[in-house]
């Protein structure tokens, strides 16, 4: 039994790790696709029908680019920069809920690589190692542009993950529990958390956007300022890392959106259709990566729309905004929860 259990997982945790490289890869042709879109021109069309084999092209690309390492780097942490991004952003996804379990003969699937009851606290705790990559890879890498690169990605990332925990601690008030499987489960049918919190959800996704350094928060890599920001040095696959990481880390996040306020893998009338508890689990899981795609576009089509901030706007905005509003929204409530308990209940 012990056995099966660990085979399990180990299958589960290659097929997400699989979708999860395969969308990411996806992502920079939807990005290009999308930004020729909005900007009236054509994407990439040329490598395969409709440019559909163009990620495997500038995969090989990367590849079969020449590794350049400059003279005065740190050698060791030039190398360790980019695999600490991507290593932290493939890990995030362990707790999160794909689908409801699957039945296959006697054998209980759970759609889940781990189901910790601490499954909030796990993805803030991965989130807040994923930006020593940026740093020791600017640090490391002995030029100032990407040293200020790395600066900027440290504070903008203190700066966020304050009112996006605030934003999280209201939606625990509500919810009572940390694991995100649970937080997933209760949300059942149309019972979403969005309509519970929906200032908190506001708060959590523009704090997603600069988490994941996506404009108009993208200052740690701004090119009109810093070349190309904490990997203007890196060359090959290991910029490829960082970029891949970038990706990696959008769809985790819309994931995670789309799991703590959008019901993840729950859909309206899910239980009054008639179907049985695979079909449900299966319509769910593909209901759930619609959600996710919603989001991945929304990532998209904000890029493709507004400037970037200056620096000293996105900090304002962190510390004067944010966390404030973050601060009103969990005493708004606890005066909320106080009053329904006492009158309602």
């Amino acid at each position: 039994m012990e056995v099966a259990f660990i085979l399990e997982k180990l299958i589960l945790v290659v097929i997400i790790f699989v979708i999860t490289l395969v969308i990411a890869m996806y992502s920079t042709l939807a990005e290009r696709k999308i930004a020729g879109f909005m900007q009236d021109r054509y994407g990439p069309d040329r490598a395969g029908i409709f440019g559909l084999l163009q990620p495997l092209c500038d995969g090989g690309k990367f590849f079969f680019k020449e590794e350049i390492i400059p003279a005065g780097a740190h050698k060791t942490l030039f190398v360790i920069g980019p695999v600490i991004a991507i290593i932290t952003a493939c890990i995030s996804s362990a707790v999160i809920p794909w689908g409801q379990n699957l039945t296959i003969g006697d054998q209980v699937i759970t759609l889940q690589v781990a189901d910790v009851n601490i499954g909030v606290l796990y993805i803030f705790g991965v989130i807040a190692l994923g930006v020593y990559g940026i740093m020791l890879g600017g640090w490391a890498s002995n030029n100032k542009f990407s040293l200020m690169g790395a600066i900027r990605a440290a504070s903008q990332s203190i700066s966020y993950e304050i009112p996006m925990g605030l934003s999280l601690i209201a939606l625990l008030m509500v919810t009572g529990n940390l694991s995100i499987g649970d937080i997933v489960a209760n949300q059942s049918g149309f019972n979403w958390n969005i309509w519970v919190q929906p200032l908190g959800f506001l708060i959590f996704i523009v704090c997603a956007f600069a988490e994941c350094n996506r404009v108009p928060f993208d200052l740690p890599e701004c090119e009109t300022e810093l070349v190309g920001g904490y990997h203007t040095e890196y060359s090959s696959m290991k910029l490829g890392l960082y970029m891949f990481s970038e990706y990696i880390n959008m769809f985790v996040s819309s994931a995670l959106m789309a799991a703590l306020y959008f019901g993840g893998y729950n859909f309206p009338f899910m239980y009054d259709l008639g179907l049985s508890e695979n079909w449900i689990t299966i319509i769910g899981t593909l209901v759930f990566f619609l959600k996710i795609f919603g989001f991945i576009f929304f990532f998209m089509w904000i890029r493709w729309t507004l400037p970037r901030f200056r620096y000293d706007q996105l900090m304002n905005l962190g510390w004067k905004m944010l966390i404030p509003l973050a601060i009103a929204n969990i005493v708004l409530t606890g005066i909320i929860t106080i009053v329904v308990d006492t009158y309602f209940k």
